[in-house]
């Protein structure tokens, strides 16, 4: 079953902290006192009616820290390569969905949408596509093809079709392509038709970059968007890359993005990053904030723009620095995952509370920590849980954070005052235990609704993500 592209934000409840040392805790009465701002972009989001998303590296879905960040914070995924034309139809009418159903696996997972990228581009297609010498005749039918077999594959999954992709040079002609030369404009069309044959439900959407302010590439596009309406093509949606640099947001995007808006279409921020001279430094950091929260501001001020999806969350995964020589930081999180004022400004912007930064008064960052994470005991409705973090240096206030399966909540816990919000959960030192010294530990424990099995999550202490023991 295809999923809702919005998805109601979970409520958040706390449990109080004082020394319990196992005897349960009453819960919060959710009707009782004022509703806890979302604490996880995914809540915030949705709560604004907007979606808000990452692009997926297939090769990072081992990594615990990485996919409890993807799983937690975004509510929309958008496969980085794996279905591009060269992954999946590498040689004619043989079509490889393994690695696109690994993100479609990890989508339903965690209750995530799955925007499908890209149908038809002129990059990253098999050799046998490209100097194929084809006929236009038999070019179309081999596009064809192509989508309905893919899109018939994931027609109960994919939320969003990039149906074509990049289609523009920068004057507003039309790229030359495989398909341009050969088939010439129509293509486009009959690209639209195809994945509407193949999916009634599906949003077609057309994806391309630097359209995002009012130029000669958004007028190309613009016009050829109005052309394909009036011939009655199945068009949706228009995305907008926007991989834009430092101070360079173009101030006329909220009114190019509303005209596009005014045709009945769907307009969407696709692959969000904002670049930077590296290495970064507070200053820029701060700026890049800034403008991080104003595109959500922007797409909030539009009704018909259905969300945001950043292009991979992590400098460490970013394909700035390999592309941009001596450019980069620009992505929500560090290269060590972990969340930089971008994160807190976008969370912000979409009405969230990120409550006390890592590193505030009392809680000081650490520079290490091996963190222990063990299921003392389970049973058919519920678990009990003991963790001890050991700090490299002596600390004066503490919050661990990690995150818990879908489904998972915590009922009481003991020697903490922990929250929940979704899946995430923030446990902060009792009134008596908050001061750990260099080489010491600190110890919490909790239960659980549920016996499910599960591995155990990434901590992270003051902001500074753990080593498991």
């Amino acid at each position: 079953m295809r999923r809702a592209a919005v998805v109601i934000a979970a409520g958040a409840f706390l449990l109080s902290g004082g020394a319990v040392y196992g005897s349960a805790q009453a819960q919060e009465s959710p009707s009782e006192g004022p509703a806890a701002s979302a604490a996880t972009l995914r809540e915030a989001a949705a709560a604004q009616g907007r979606f808000i998303g990452t692009a997926i590296a297939d090769g990072k879905l081992s990594n615990t820290t990485y996919t409890n960040i993807a799983r937690t914070e975004f509510d929309s995924v958008t496969a980085e390569n794996v279905m591009k034309w060269d992954t999946l139809e590498p040689s004619r009418n043989s079509f490889n969905y393994a690695p696109g159903d690994r993100l479609v696996n990890f989508a339903q997972a965690n209750d995530q949408q799955v925007y499908g990228h890209t149908l038809v581009w002129h990059s990253q297609l098999p050799g046998w596509v490209s100097n194929g010498g084809f006929s236009a005749t038999e070019l179309n039918s081999i596009m064809t093809n192509h989508i309905t077999n893919v899109v018939t594959h994931y027609r109960d999954s994919v939320e969003y079709w990039d149906v074509v992709n990049e289609v523009f040079n920068e004057d507003g002609t039309l790229r030359g392509s495989v398909f341009q030369n050969t088939i010439g404009q129509g293509y486009i069309a009959n690209a639209f038709r195809a994945a509407r044959a193949a999916d009634s439900d599906a949003k077609l959407c057309i994806n391309d970059y630097n359209i995002e302010g009012t130029n000669a590439k958004s007028n190309g596009l613009y016009n050829l968007v109005s052309s394909l309406l009036n011939q009655g093509v199945p068009i949706d949606c228009v995305g907008f890359q926007s991989h834009f640099i430092l101070d360079q947001i173009p101030s006329t995007l909220q009114a190019n993005l509303q005209r596009f808006a005014n045709l009945g279409l769907e307009v969407n921020i696709t692959e969000l990053d904002i670049r930077m001279t590296t290495p970064a430094d507070a200053t820029r950091l701060a700026r890049q904030a800034t403008q991080y929260a104003s595109v959500v501001q922007t797409c909030l001020a539009i009704s018909n723009c259905g969300g945001i999806t950043v292009w991979g969350f992590s400098d460490a995964d970013s394909w700035i620095p390999g592309v941009f020589e001596g450019q980069g930081a620009a992505c929500l999180y560090d290269a060590n995952y972990v969340a930089k004022p971008a994160f807190n400004a976008v969370l912000t912007a979409f009405g969230g509370d990120p409550g006390e930064d890592p590193g505030g008064p009392g809680e000081p960052p650490v520079t290490g920590c091996v963190a222990n994470y063990t299921v003392a005991s389970r049973w058919n409705t519920g678990s009990t849980v003991n963790v001890s973090v050991t700090t490299s240096q002596a600390v004066n206030g503490w919050t661990v954070t990690f995150s818990l399966p879908v489904g998972e909540s915590v009922t009481n816990s003991w020697n903490t005052a922990l929250s929940q919000s979704g899946t995430t959960v923030t446990a902060r030192n009792a009134s008596y235990n908050g001061s750990v010294g260099a080489g010491g530990s600190l110890s919490f424990g909790f239960q659980t609704n549920s016996g499910a099995v599960y591995s155990a999550p990434v901590l992270s202490l003051n902001g500074t993500v753990c080593t498991a023991s």
